[in-house]
C-alpha cells in the first residue's frame, strides 16, 4: 500500500471526527447553549453547507498548486476552525468555527480522491479511494464514540480541543507521506472544468450522492436522541452504540470499495435497496434494543458502503476534469448531509417524534435507488454494447 493512502486516510479521520462528533453531543450542547436540540443540529447542517462553498470555491484556487502544498493548507484551515470551535463563547460562535474548518472538508476530499486514485493501477482505484475514505469510517469506529465520551465527562469543549491536536497530528502525517507530485503548470480553463457538468451521467451521480448519503446521515445526526429518548438506552451507552455504527461504516466502505471495482452499477444498486430497507426496520423496531443493536451497523454498512462507488462513478464520467468531479460530489454528499438534517430537524418540529427521521432517510434512499435505475437506462441507451465487468 503506499505511503500516501495513509496520509490520506489520516486526514480523513480528523475530517470525519470533527463533522460527526457533534452527533453524539446534540442534546448536552443544545442544554449548555440554551437552545433546542434541532436548533443544535444545524451546527451540522450548517458545517454541511460550508463543505459545499469550499468545495466549488477553493477547489478552482488551489487546483494549479502542489498536491501536497494544497492539502497542508486546507488541513491548517481546518485546524484553525477547529480551535476556534473549542474557544467559541456561544452558540453563534460555534457555529462560525464550524464553519471555517469545514470549508476545507470538499477541496480535501477532492484532491484527495484524485490523488488516491492515481497512486495505485486502473483496477484498484475504487479500493484506493475507499482506503483514504477509511479515515471517516476510523473515526466513526473509534474516534466519535471516544470524542463523544471525552465531552460527556469533561465538557463538549474538551472534545473539539482533542479534534485540534488531531488536526496538528495529521498536518505532521501528511508532510511527512504524501508525495511530493508536481503542480499543474497550466492555468485552469474554467469553462473547461465547467464543461464536465453537461454530462447528464455526471448529474445523475451527483444526484444518487445527495440522495444515498443523506439518507443515511439525516438519520444518523439524531441517533443520540432517539437511542436515549425511545428504545431507552442511557447516556453512557451512547458511545459504545456509536462503536456499533463505525464498525458497520468501516466494514461497508472496505467491501464496498472492492464490489464497486468489480461490479460498481450491480453494487450500487444492491447497496441502496439494503439501505432503504434497514432505515425502515430500525423505524418500525426502534423501541427495541436488540433491534437497535443489529440494525445500527446494518445502516451504517449499507450507507457507506455505497461512498466509493458514488465517488468512482463520477470519476469515470468526468472526463477531462476529474478534480472539479470529485470536489463537487464532496459537495454533494453534504448536500446529502444538510437536507436529510434538515427535514428530519423539520419532522422532529412538526412532532413526528424522534423517529421520523428514519423515515425521512427511507424516503431519501428509495428516491436514490429511482434515479439510479433511470441513469442505469440512460446509459445503456447511448452504450447498449457495453457491458459491466463482473468479476468471477
Amino acid at each position: 500500500m503506499p505511503l500516501g493512502l495513509i496520509a490520506l486516510a489520516l486526514g480523513g479521520f480528523g475530517i470525519g471526527l470533527t463533522e460527526f462528533v457533534i452527533a453524539g453531543l446534540l442534546s448536552p450542547v443544545a442544554a449548555d447553549l440554551g437552545v433546542s436540540v434541532p436548533t443544535a443540529g444545524y451546527l451540522i447542517s450548517g458545517y454541511a453547507l460550508a463543505v459545499v462553498i469550499g468545495a466549488l470555491a477553493l477547489t478552482p484556487l488551489v487546483n494549479r498548486w502542489q498536491p501536497k502544498r494544497a492539502l497542508q493548507l486546507l488541513m491548517v484551515l481546518f485546524t484553525v476552525g477547529n480551535a476556534a470551535s473549542a474557544l467559541a463563547p456561544g452558540y453563534a460562535a460555534l457555529l462560525g468555527g464550524r464553519v471555517l474548518a469545514a470549508l476545507a472538508h470538499g477541496a480535501f476530499f477532492g484532491i484527495g480522491a484524485v490523488l488516491a486514485s492515481s497512486l495505485v493501477a486502473p483496477e484498484k482505484k475504487a479500493g484506493a479511494i475507499s482506503i483514504m475514505f477509511g479515515g471517516l469510517t476510523v473515526a466513526n469506529v473509534l474516534g466519535v464514540p471516544l470524542g463523544t465520551f471525552i465531552g460527556q465527562q469533561w465538557g463538549w469543549r474538551a472534545t473539539f480541543v482533542v479534534i485540534t491536536v488531531v488536526g496538528l497530528v495529521a498536518l505532521a502525517g501528511i508532510t511527512a507521506l504524501v508525495p511530493d507530485a508536481p503542480a499543474t503548470r497550466e492555468r485552469p480553463n474554467l469553462r473547461a472544468e465547467l464543461s464536465v457538468f453537461r454530462n447528464t451521467q455526471v448529474w445523475y451521480s451527483l444526484v444518487m450522492t445527495v440522495l444515498v448519503f443523506g439518507g443515511m446521515f439525516g438519520a444518523f445526526m439524531y441517533i443520540e436522541p432517539l437511542l436515549t429518548r425511545v428504545t431507552g438506552f442511557s447516556e453512557a451507552m451512547v458511545p459504545w452504540l456509536l462503536v456499533l455504527f463505525g464498525v458497520g461504516l468501516f466494514f461497508g466502505n472496505l467491501l464496498g470499495g472492492r464490489w464497486a471495482d468489480r461490479a460498481l452499477t450491480r453494487t450500487l444498486l444492491a447497496l441502496t435497496v439494503a439501505l432503504a430497507l434497514s432505515l425502515a426496520a430500525f423505524a418500525l423496531l426502534a423501541d427495541y434494543r436488540i433491534a437497535a443493536l443489529l440494525l445500527l451497523p446494518a445502516m451504517g454498512f449499507f450507507g457507506f458502503g455505497a461512498t466509493p462507488g458514488l465517488q468512482m462513478r463520477v470519476l469515470d464520467n468526468a472526463g477531462a476534469a476529474p478534480t472539479l468531479a470529485s470536489s463537487a460530489n464532496i459537495a454533494a454528499f453534504n448536500v446529502g448531509n444538510f437536507l436529510g438534517v434538515w427535514l428530519s430537524g423539520l419532522a422532529i418540529s412538526a412532532g413526528f417524534g424522534w423517529v421520523s427521521p428514519l423515515w425521512v432517510g427511507m424516503g431519501f434512499a428509495v428516491t436514490g435507488l429511482l434515479v439510479l435505475i433511470a441513469a442505469t437506462r440512460g446509459e445503456r441507451a447511448v452504450r447498449p454494447s457495453v457491458p459491466e465487468p463482473v468479476s468471477v
